[in-house]
């Protein structure tokens, strides 16, 4: 691992890190890009749209173009090509729905030493059940895995098989890219119940109605119906602590046939545990919110799924964003 040559200028620079973050924030949370749109647009003219202030959103809109994320010239702004793809509403690249969801974290992570020191959660679990949570989090996953889902499932060979569980798996989003690049599996989305009419509404927006149902339940404390010969589990035992994950995975394994394909997608850490960055940060986060998660290394998933009778395993060659690896078995 490369060595961080650190100086004065550059830890600053890491302390108020959060000033651009919290710019962004705010511009998203005032929907300032979809608000400009395709337009040439002065300050005054968009602080009437957005009925704010135009002293405060001429500074906001300055910082955003000092950002590289609006462009100015004279008295007008405009959105660059960057922010009309993913930070205005009317794109299909639309990343708002995610950076909502980090803003909605910030207030936890201000409390990390806390955190530290007790070793225990300052973020409730709780607070995913209100709607403006719920929905930045599940439009947010939604969201980055759209853009994920269709380059991965070419990595992974599924043409021999003919059911999918997808668990954890919210709209479903990687059953249904699945599917659609395997034409003869149908699919499980194993979910709580409260992810059921987003996931409906996703799966019929793709016409897979027929080949992908949902199965409401929780995984964490009832068993798994029904027999599958794949099992995708995406993101889900981070979220979770290492006995907690070992049961999860044997269930998993209970409910796949003889030779069926066990597939974990999660960030995966080095067995040192010290990188790569992101996932160490997101054990953090896990740290924040959760009782027991945290990020894993590679040694540790494969262990869990050894322990459970797991034969074959291996990680593939697949590197997806923030450190996200896969590792697959069979049973």
């Amino acid at each position: 691992m490369n060595r961080e040559e650190w100086n004065p200028g550059r830890l600053l620079q890491l302390s108020g890190q959060y000033w651009p973050t919290c710019t962004l924030h705010a511009a998203v949370k005032l929907d300032v890009f979809s608000a400009i749109g395709k337009e040439q647009i002065t300050s005054g003219d968009i602080a009437q749209k957005l009925n704010g202030d135009k002293k405060g959103v001429t500074r906001l809109l300055d910082a955003l173009a000092a950002m590289n994320l609006l462009e100015k010239a004279g008295d007008k702004y405009s959105n660059t090509p960057e922010s009309r793809s993913f930070l205005s509403k009317d794109s299909p690249g639309y990343l708002g729905h995610m950076i909502m969801h980090h803003h909605h974290l910030m207030d936890s992570w201000s409390r990390l030493d806390q955190a530290v020191k007790a070793g225990t959660p300052v973020r409730a679990r709780a607070s995913y059940s209100s709607d403006e949570w719920r929905e930045s989090f599940l439009m947010g996953m939604f969201n980055l895995a759209m853009m994920l889902a269709p380059r991965l499932v070419t990595e992974i060979d599924l043409s021999n098989r003919r059911h999918l569980l997808d668990l954890g798996a919210g709209p479903g989003t990687y059953a249904i890219h699945f599917c659609l690049n395997n034409p003869q599996l149908k699919a499980t989305v194993y979910d709580l119940p409260g992810a059921r009419p987003f996931a409906e509404k996703i799966i019929e927006k793709f016409d897979l109605t027929g080949r992908i149902d949902f199965m409401p339940g929780n995984y964490l404390e009832e068993g798994i119906e029904g027999a599958y010969d794949v099992a995708w589990l995406s993101h889900i035992l981070h979220g979770e602590g290492p006995e907690e994950c070992q049961r999860i995975i044997e269930k998993v394994v209970s409910a796949l046939q003889p030779g069926g394909t066990i597939i974990v997608h999660d960030f995966v850490l080095e067995n040192t545990m010290d990188g790569p960055l992101f996932p160490a940060l997101f054990s953090l986060n896990m740290l924040l919110g959760t009782p027991d998660g945290q990020a894993y290394s590679e040694k540790q998933i494969t262990d869990m799924l050894a322990r459970a009778g797991v034969k074959e395993i291996h990680r593939l060659p697949f590197h997806g964003p923030n450190d996200s690896g896969i590792i697959t078995g069979l049973v």
